[in-house]
């Protein structure tokens, strides 16, 4: 997932990007509105953090141009507590605020949360070649994989497997289907080798491998991503 962090104090701008960057989010950065506005155009941007006070465009104007043609979810800081200043920039779009200095720990749960808001309920418009159910959303445009907005690291079998099996996300398929499909070859004795992959898939997208969300087993038949 694609963040942009807008903000004119640079040692903040990079502090966040660190913490972005530890959960594997990508990260953009612009130090004004105008500049915040060029990179939303010409890159696919998931989240916006957005101060407010800023030269050049402020982050209210940023936010208000913003919301005439995306839906992307904004998080706004400021140094300001007023309330008015969180009403005006709820106001004019955003969807969360902070005051700083803030917890960064904090900002990571609320980039989570309105990243999970944002793929789950239908906002984030899928490109095509981009299959998606539930939080968990196969890309095949950039090869990536990622689990309520954050990206999850997987081996290229591992990538087919999720592929063929959320692309077709509610479908059955039997153990010898996979390893034809993923392999490309006649299966053989192909049970194994396909649980083992099955398994280290479950231990990166589920949060708990052994109830889990997606990848589900049907006994005696084969394999599944359930489609929500």
């Amino acid at each position: 997932m694609n963040i942009l962090v807008c903000d004119d104090d640079k040692e903040i701008v990079e502090a966040i990007e660190i913490y972005l960057r530890n959960e594997d989010y990508k990260v953009f950065k612009a130090f004004n509105g105008k500049k915040a506005l060029d990179i939303i155009k010409n890159n696919e941007i998931h989240l916006i953090i957005m101060d407010i006070m800023m030269p050049e465009m402020d982050g209210l104007k940023a936010t208000m141009k913003i919301r005439e043609d995306n839906n992307i979810p904004v998080i706004m800081l400021s140094a300001k507590s007023e309330d008015t200043d969180k009403i005006m920039g709820l106001n004019m779009g955003a969807d969360d605020y902070l005051t700083k200095p803030f917890n960064p720990l904090e900002l990571i749960a609320r980039v989570k949360s309105q990243l999970r808001r944002y793929t789950s309920l239908g906002s984030y418009k899928l490109k095509e070649n981009v299959f998606k159910t539930g939080g968990l959303i196969v890309d095949d445009e950039s090869k990536i994989v990622s689990v309520d907005g954050k990206e999850v690291k997987v081996t290229p079998v591992q990538y087919k497997i999720l592929k063929l099996l959320t692309e077709n996300a509610g479908r059955v398929y039997s153990i010898d289907e996979i390893y034809e499909r993923v392999w490309n070859e006649e299966a053989y004795n192909a049970e194994n080798t396909v649980a083992v992959h099955i398994r280290k898939i479950r231990e990166k997208i589920e949060i708990n491998p052994k109830e889990p969300k997606y990848l589900k087993v049907v006994w005696g038949i084969g394999y599944k991503v359930e489609k929500l």
